[in-house]
């Protein structure tokens, strides 16, 4: 069975955003990118799949910019077998929004004959949380969302999800699209050796229109903004001086 992992690439989950000053987006100028966390994870269990048995070949994806190869490097170094890049915009800060995202990653799975497609839930830069669900729709295939645990049984995934009730367990016919959560697993850390032999690993690079896909966004970011500052707290001397606080802000 061949594995999917789609991966992207984002701001580092420890840099500080900044947002430019006409609020037009995010600067990106000298920021240091890398992989979708959610995405990491999804990549570890597909090693973890591979080394199980339960999976032959593990395919890592990305659909962006050409920069986007140093992501597909990282999954290699990881343990992907091999990688595809689909460059689908020249623009570092255009994103491809999740329909054509899935579009594409259809037309992929297809030609590549995958059985299964791991992804993050979610990507941290615009927190969507579409695309893995809009692909199964297109491939018609069975979908298991914020997966926490995952087991593969013959010709069904069993599939442990996080929901706010706690935990819920389904099984879910193979092929099958996964979106993983954070608690899945910790992801390993790639040693020299690995990056060194990730050099050398197949990295295809392909264009959307290869797949006869329109990348065109369909929709405008008006207007990008800092979250406001949070203000300071009041020390309040005793309890009754609270109440009054909360009900004077009509909190109680």
């Amino acid at each position: 069975m061949k594995v999917l992992v789609p991966v992207k690439r984002v701001i580092d989950y420890n840099v500080k955003v900044r947002v430019k000053s006409d609020g037009s987006g995010v600067d990106l100028a000298n920021v240091k990118m890398s992989m979708n966390p959610f995405d990491e994870i999804a990549v570890e269990e597909a090693i973890r799949l591979k080394e199980a048995g339960t999976a032959d070949e593990v395919i890592a994806v990305s659909i962006g910019v050409k920069q986007a190869q140093e992501t597909l490097r990282t999954a290699l170094a990881m343990g992907a077998d091999r990688a595809i890049l689909v460059v689908a915009a020249d623009d570092v800060h255009q994103d491809i929004e999740p329909l054509a995202v899935a579009k594409i990653l259809a037309k992929v799975v297809e030609e590549e004959g995958a059985g299964l497609v791991l992804a993050g839930k979610q990507a941290i830069d615009n927190d969507m949380n579409a695309t893995g669900q809009m692909l199964s729709a297109l491939l018609g295939w069975s979908q298991a969302t914020f997966a926490s645990d995952l087991k593969i049984e013959g010709e069904h995934a069993v599939v442990t999800r996080e929901v706010d009730g706690g935990l819920q367990t389904i099984k879910v016919k193979m092929p099958a699209i996964v979106t993983v959560d954070l608690r899945l697993n910790e992801p390993r850390y790639a040693s020299l050796p690995n990056i060194m032999k990730a050099k050398k690993k197949p990295l295809d690079e392909k264009t959307a229109a290869d797949y006869g896909i329109d990348v065109s966004p369909r929709l405008e970011v008006v207007k990008t903004s800092e979250p406001e500052t949070r203000q300071a707290g009041e020390i309040v001397p005793d309890v009754d001086t609270l109440v009054a606080k909360l009900k004077e802000k009509g909190i109680i």
